[in-house]
């Protein structure tokens, strides 16, 4: 008796379920945020072994910001000081969590990896465009200053997620984005 021809192996297409990874990222973060979604979920709604993430990403972090990456694009974004930037990175915050761009600036990440992915995320997409603004006004400066505004909004994002301050949790949204706006304007000098 002879046995059946073996099957093929089947080749992985590494391109397709590297972009069903991003895609099924980029969905699941935008339903759930970064802390609410988990690699296995991830991999399931990919249809593919979520340990290709470690593999084609580096880990969970920097699947996050290949995600933002992919949705946003490398156009330069809008500086804090555009109240639509401000406006809808206050709304993001709110609806899914500080994600790891966020939390690198309160607290370091262990890995090298994702500690510099994270960096570079946030001084791409908060410092540099500030920064870029400053230096246009001729403020004095331009780089602390657009890191101490960008510190001090994402502390303030930090601190609304959190529950440390009730009051801040609850603010209407239009109100808080005028106080923001009021704390992050630059002073002259």
């Amino acid at each position: 008796m002879t046995e059946p021809p073996a099957k093929p192996a089947r080749r992985r297409d590494a391109a397709r379920s590297r972009e069903q990874l991003l895609q099924a990222a980029r969905e699941l973060f935008t339903e759930r945020g970064y802390d609410r979604t988990t690699t296995r979920e991830i991999g399931e709604r990919a249809g593919v072994d979520p340990t290709l993430i470690a593999r084609y990403f580096g880990g969970k972090t920097q699947l996050y910001i290949a995600a933002l990456n992919a949705e946003f694009g490398s156009t330069p974004p809008a500086d804090l000081l555009d109240e639509e930037r401000l406006r809808g990175l206050l709304e993001r915050v709110a609806r899914r969590g500080p994600g790891p761009a966020f939390r690198v600036a309160a607290t370091p990440y262990e890995d090298p990896a994702v500690q510099d992915a994270a960096r570079t995320q946030l001084h791409d997409r908060l410092v540099a465009p500030l920064r870029e603004h400053f230096t246009r006004d001729g403020l004095s400066d331009p780089q602390l200053r657009a890191e101490l505004t960008v510190a001090a909004f994402v502390g303030v994002a930090l601190g609304r997620s959190s529950g440390a301050f009730p009051a801040l949790a609850a603010a209407d949204p239009d109100a808080l984005l005028a106080l923001v706006q009021g704390l992050l304007a630059p002073q002259v000098g």
